[in-house]
């Protein structure tokens, strides 16, 4: 591989590290829920928030994070960013009450814009023929930190069930999920110290007149007799940059731009719309739903991390080889046919507390201190059709708080479901992600809008996307106690159909091209 391209894996490799961090952010908390739900008495909703608070702070940062990154470049703001997921992990390790929690977490959520600006970064470095799989790192490197905070939360939890002295030593058996969000602060240090060893963009340098900086840069980028063809086209590409962000917020809705905006906005919604970070956020939950037990659905969501990292490199050997069409239509299939299996194994499921059931449940260690199991008599022998239902029960019968404190338990003792069937549905959403909405999103917004209204462009069509994921985050507690897994499971599936006829319809393939052509092409095709 010749330096220029190496130079160039160095810079989108350092740059992704932010995705690491937001991987490992926003898995983390799929094992800390559970624990901060009892803690703090958290209702459904309050669960909701703890989750999805980075998400909604998110959204407000997807306003800015694009204009700011046009003002000051794109390096300076990944270092805020860098700064800001250190000390939401900090402050979220220490968190002494629900709101200090949400607002650690939320300060975490602005830091989420890396999402956004790294692909940014890279594809205005990148290579043309090598731009998706570089972009492609990024997503790379968030399935790496999701399943490394899955890998992270199961090793934490079984060692604060051993006997092991330096558990005890350094409070992990008595602060399991401060220990869990605790870890981030290390691979977020890692990333505020790697991005001060790379340049800015060189297209941002000449849309502030700093050729000479944006020559160096490119000098170990592209071959020397290619520079000032490539620093042609990006001048004739900043045509309206010198313009004032209300031109340039105008801009986007602008008639070359509408079917660049179409698919971005169709794309950005549908990519959390079929319900990717319930299954991130929420993976022990869901399979808690299926009778496994707490141990078991902490060793299924690394098992889910681990076909992440797998599908996401099989996108990253295909994206510039097959296309980004294919691989969208491909992956939208596959997570339509997953939710699908989901909907029929939970829909299957019955539920029965029996007296062998029962006698596990008076066997857990202290459970007479929060609840008189002869209460549970009433549910002895009846058969529920559905979790709603037997959830109800249950609630009914010993109260709220010692339901949803000990559910885990009286779900793996009373249901009656092919969980196998679950796991394979789930894993086949995740794999079809990984190779396909997870890492193609993101480089189609990287490409797609005019190198002058890239920026704004991503920065609009990234808060929808931030948006559709608030709300799946926020409400997939109230929906599983609600509607129940198979109806919650179905509204994925739904929403995967549509998205696939809107791709198909809509979408243009991007490979290949550099970005000032694929200016030129949608703009052709209004």
């Amino acid at each position: 591989m010749e330096n220029r391209t190496l130079y160039a894996l160095y810079c989108a490799t350092v740059v992704s590290l932010g995705g690491f961090v937001f991987g490992f952010d926003a898995s983390v908390i799929s094992g800390v829920v559970g624990f901060v739900s009892v803690e703090f008495d958290l209702t459904p909703i309050q669960s909701g928030f703890v989750v999805a608070a980075p998400t909604l702070s998110g959204v407000f940062g997807t306003m800015v994070i694009g204009p700011l990154s046009d003002a000051l470049g794109r390096k300076k703001v990944l270092l805020v960013i860098a700064f800001l997921y250190l000390l939401s992990a900090l402050a979220s390790a220490f968190a002494s009450s629900y709101m200090m929690l949400v607002t650690a977490r939320a300060i975490g959520g602005l830091a989420f814009t890396s999402l956004m600006i790294a692909p940014m970064y890279i594809a205005e470095i990148a290579p043309a023929r090598l731009r998706g799989k570089l972009v492609s790192i990024n997503q790379l490197n968030i399935v790496i930190g999701l399943s490394a905070a899955y890998f992270a939360n199961y090793y934490i939890l079984g060692a604060s069930e051993s006997d092991a002295s330096w558990v005890t030593d350094w409070g992990v058996d008595a602060n399991i999920w401060r220990w869990m969000l605790g870890v981030e602060i290390i691979p977020a240090v890692i990333f505020f110290l790697g991005l001060f060893l790379i340049p800015d963009s060189p297209r941002w340098l000449i849309s502030k007149g700093r050729e000479e900086e944006a020559r160096e840069v490119m000098g170990r980028l592209l071959p020397s007799d290619a520079i000032d063809t490539e620093i042609q086209l990006i001048r004739d590409g900043h045509d309206v940059e010198s313009e004032s962000l209300w031109h340039r917020v105008k801009g986007i809705f602008g008639p070359r731009m509408r079917l660049a905006l179409v698919v971005g906005i169709i794309v950005g919604i549908v990519q959390q719309i079929t319900g990717i970070n319930a299954i991130f956020f929420y993976a022990p939950t869901i399979f808690e739903q299926s009778g496994i037990g707490t141990d078991a659905a902490f060793a299924q969501a690394a098992l889910i991390g681990l076909i992440n990292v797998v599908f996401t490199l099989v996108a990253i050997a295909l994206i510039d080889r097959w296309g980004r069409k294919p691989l969208l239509l491909v992956g939208l299939s596959g997570i339509a046919i997953s939710m699908a299996v989901c909907t029929y194994g939970f829909s299957q499921a019955t539920y029965e507390l029996t007296p062998k059931g029962l006698l596990e449940i008076q066997q857990i260690e202290n459970v007479e201190e929060h609840f008189d199991t002869s209460d549970l008599d009433n549910m002895l022998g009846v058969v529920y059709q559905s979790d709603v239902e037997f959830k109800t029960a249950l609630s009914n019968s010993i109260g709220t708080s010692a339901a949803r404190e000990f559910e885990s338990q009286f779900i793996k003792s009373s249901t009656t479901m092919n969980a196998v069937l679950i796991l394979l549905g789930i894993v086949g959403f995740v794999a079809s992600f990984a190779m396909s909405l997870g890492p193609v999103m993101w480089a189609l917004f990287a490409e797609i809008f005019p190198n002058q209204l890239r920026g704004v462009a991503i920065s609009f069509v990234g808060m929808i996307n931030s948006l559709v994921s608030f709300c799946v985050q926020l409400f997939f507690p109230v929906e599983l106690s609600v509607f129940g897994a198979a109806l919650t499971f179905f509204s994925y599936c739904v929403f995967a159909i549509i998205g696939l006829v809107l791709v198909a319809w809509l979408l243009p393939e991007t490979k290949g091209k550099t970005l000032e052509e694929l200016e030129v092409m949608f703009a052709k095709r209004q």
